[in-house]
């Protein structure tokens, strides 16, 4: 006789992480949360602050910072909970709100990555143009398209999530509430599920990492022409570490959506690993990469310490 279907009122969360790893997994977490929570509080509350850091390219990463402190705070908490207590229960509504809020923040900061790269592609490319083309106006509505693209895409994951149905068992083996891990552990079996993450990654993904990176290779044609030594290793020390960034947020989170909706099963724990790199490193290494590494945000960090008030009418 074939189980009946139930509806779940609640999930209980657990992390497929080996026990000896745990105690390295839950410092390093909680460690990566404090870092993250600091660096890109300190980033939005300076850009607030100093009406000189009120620009376009500092709006991007402003935005990007709370993207990140958003992101970070709805997720360490809840792992680190499951993982000190070996697992944690989850009500449906905010399982779902969860899983809601880190797909559309991950899509949003997908595209956002790729105005960063086309914003710094016309700032060296066309100097004289930046002005004119990248205005604050042009800056929010770019940003309020990101939500919009990011809520759309996100619309059919939760149409899909509503119609799964747990007739074997409702623990998830993972740390956060996630979509693949649901369907996994549903007995709804339809393709369409993870055909439609790996569809939409591969497009989102793809198209976003492919913007990035003829952005950037443009820069380096442009970077090749700068006649002092010393120019040259300053633009490619910048497009190398952004690179990197990029390449920790982009490639850890392909793998682990497109291989699924291929047929290609992870094991839970390297989904696990593979997500949390992804989720987790870039919000602390973001506010290093892309503001501290700024002298203007970097001074305004030292006038915050040290008492000095912002003048602003000088520069």
């Amino acid at each position: 006789m074939p189980n009946a279907t139930v509806t779940v009122s609640e999930f209980v969360l657990h992390c497929a992480i080996e026990t000896d790893k745990m105690t390295f997994t839950i410092v390093a977490l909680a460690f990566i949360y404090l870092v993250s929570l600091f660096g890109n509080l300190m980033v939005i509350m300076v850009i607030i602050m100093n009406p000189h850091l009120q620009s376009p390219m500092f709006f991007y990463i402003g935005t990007l910072a709370v993207i990140d402190v958003v992101n970070s705070s709805n997720l360490i908490p809840r792992m680190l909970a499951v993982l000190l207590f070996k697992a944690a229960t989850v009500p449906y509504g905010p399982c779902l709100l969860q899983l809601s809020v880190v797909y559309h923040l991950g899509l949003a900061e997908s595209f956002l990555l790729s105005l960063m790269a086309c914003d710094r592609y016309v700032a060296v490319v066309y100097p004289l143009r930046y002005p004119s083309i990248v205005t604050k106006k042009t800056v929010w509505f770019s940003i309020l398209l990101v939500n919009i693209f990011s809520a759309a895409i996100l619309t059919p994951y939760m149409v899909f999530a509503t119609e799964l149905s747990f007739c074997r068992s409702n623990i998830l083996p993972y740390c956060f509430c996630d979509f693949v891990t649901m369907v996994h552990v549903s007995c709804t079996e339809d393709p369409r599920h993870l055909t439609l993450l790996s569809s939409t990654t591969i497009i989102t993904g793809v198209g976003t990492l492919g913007v990035i990176l003829l952005s950037y290779g443009r820069i380096i044609v442009a970077a090749l022409k700068i006649s002092s030594a010393e120019g040259k290793k300053k633009a490619f020390s910048t497009l190398l570490t952004h690179l990197l960034v990029v390449c920790l947020f982009y490639f850890p989170l392909m793998t682990s959506y497109i291989l699924p909706g291929i047929g290609v099963q992870l094991s839970a724990e390297a989904y696990n690993v593979l997500v949390i790199i992804a989720i987790m490193v870039p919000p602390m290494m973001n506010p290093i990469i892309y503001s501290f590494r700024n002298k203007e945000i970097k001074g305004s960090i030292y006038r915050l310490w040290t008492g000095k008030r912002v003048d602003p009418d000088s520069h």
